[in-house]
């Protein structure tokens, strides 16, 4: 069964509250709850992290690999557009991973504009509300599921 660690960066705790017009408003319990059921349809075993500190991310990353993680979504949140520490944490593990993010970031401010994660990833969902986490989950399900080409 593929093991997936679902990322979520800074602030993401505060969803539901925090800009409702912008994140949405659906917590983020309500939307790993609705990421663990819909892995236990599609017979993946997932788990979901979230912090705000830079570290605490790495930390996580690194483990993934020592816990034979098969695949990572990842929302960075502000850390997006700063850390090449966290960057260099998913080069270093190389495990597929999709970015995810609630708004369109193209959309804002231009400083948002600019991921370090994007030309590394598997995959990104911009925009897409929390949709997008569920979208980002069929996403690596099928990067897994396909034969290294």
């Amino acid at each position: 069964m593929p093991q997936i660690l679902i990322l979520h960066g800074p602030n993401l705790n505060l969803l539901g509250k925090r800009e409702p017009e912008v994140y949405g408003s659906q917590t983020l319990d309500q939307i790993n709850a609705d990421l663990l059921q819909k892995a236990a349809a599609m017979n993946l075993r997932v788990s979901c992290f979230q912090s705000n500190h830079e570290g605490i991310l790495i930390d996580q990353i690194h483990e993934a690999a020592t816990h034979h993680i098969d695949g990572i979504i990842f929302n960075p949140g502000g850390f997006t557009h700063t850390s090449v520490a966290l960057r260099d944490a998913l080069l270093a593990v190389d495990i597929p991973f999709i970015e995810v993010h609630l708004s369109n970031t193209l959309a804002r401010e231009s400083f948002r504009a600019e991921s370090y994660f994007s030309d590394i990833a598997s995959g990104i969902i911009i925009g897409l509300g929390a949709k997008g986490y569920s979208l980002a989950l069929e996403a690596i399900a099928h990067l897994l599921t396909q034969p290294q080409q």
